[in-house]
């Protein structure tokens, strides 16, 4: 029976290099892996020495993160990000915002949509407390009006719940527009939602393996489309401190996903 790809989100081992990160992925067992691309570092040479370790590990990327749209004119690193998704082969690009013109924010999107398309990568705008774009709702329409075949919107559990989403809303949404989804597990929201600092910890700091928190994961699983790609994306300053080797901590949330995919 055919089952969902599931991919090592960067985020899990967010201080190693995306070679550690490749090996990491690959020796956990995960089926695809992520790549965070900072393209102030980011040179021809690394794009060649992560195609070789992908090939030899034989793993797929299935996203390249993060653009990060801003105030101002589209940066044109953005557009870089897509070309190395690209070269390396990554199916998604994340894209999340901090411009509070919608406005803007949709024409920049559009814009990065455009050249996703042309690249080849979908591209999927992530909504959060922690950005402009706050609520699945909110990034629909933008997704929606920029009608583009490689727009996209990536639902994330923890950002569903702290925005006070839920899994029906999920299951409104157009299938085409879901290429991939996150996942995650959490506690109560316990801090004040105003509160950007707490936000920005509780989404970097303190999640949960899958199965060991209080969000609706498997029902979110169950209003997305069937085979969708899951990146397993778990922040946990808990697990960086238990683990510190990136492999080890990679093969402690490969099992827990694993298994918790494995109940539904």
């Amino acid at each position: 029976m055919a089952k969902n790809l599931v991919s090592l989100a960067s985020g899990v081992v967010p201080e190693f290099s995306a070679l550690e990160t490749i090996t990491a992925a690959s020796e956990a067992g995960f089926d695809a892996v992520g790549i965070w691309v900072d393209m102030a570092e980011w040179s021809p040479a690394t794009t060649t020495t992560v195609k070789q370790r992908l090939s030899a590990t034989g793993l797929p990327v299935l996203d390249v993160e993060v653009v990060w749209i801003k105030a101002g004119p589209l940066d044109p690193d953005h557009l870089r990000i897509i070309d190395v998704g690209a070269e390396i082969g990554a199916a998604n690009v994340l894209v999340v915002s901090s411009d509070p013109d919608q406005g803007a924010t949709q024409a920049k999107f559009a814009a990065l949509c455009e050249h996703g398309q042309q690249a080849g990568l979908r591209v999927s705008l992530e909504f959060g407390m922690f950005t402009e774009v706050r609520t699945i709702s909110e990034a629909l329409a933008i997704a929606t009006a920029v009608a583009n075949p490689a727009a996209g919107i990536l639902v994330d559990p923890i950002h569903l719940d702290r925005s006070c989403g839920t899994p029906a809303q999920v299951a409104t949404v157009p299938r085409h527009l879901l290429s991939y989804a996150q996942l995650c597990d959490a506690g109560m929201r316990t801090f004040d939602p105003a509160d950007f600092d707490a936000v920005i910890r509780d989404a970097v700091d303190e999640r949960l393996l899958l199965g060991e928190g209080v969000l609706p994961v498997a029902d979110i699983v169950a209003a997305l489309p069937p085979l969708i790609p899951f990146s397993i994306e778990l922040r946990s300053k808990a697990l960086r401190d238990a683990y510190p080797e990136a492999v080890e901590r990679a093969k402690v949330v490969a099992q827990a996903s694993r298994r918790f995919l494995a109940k539904l």
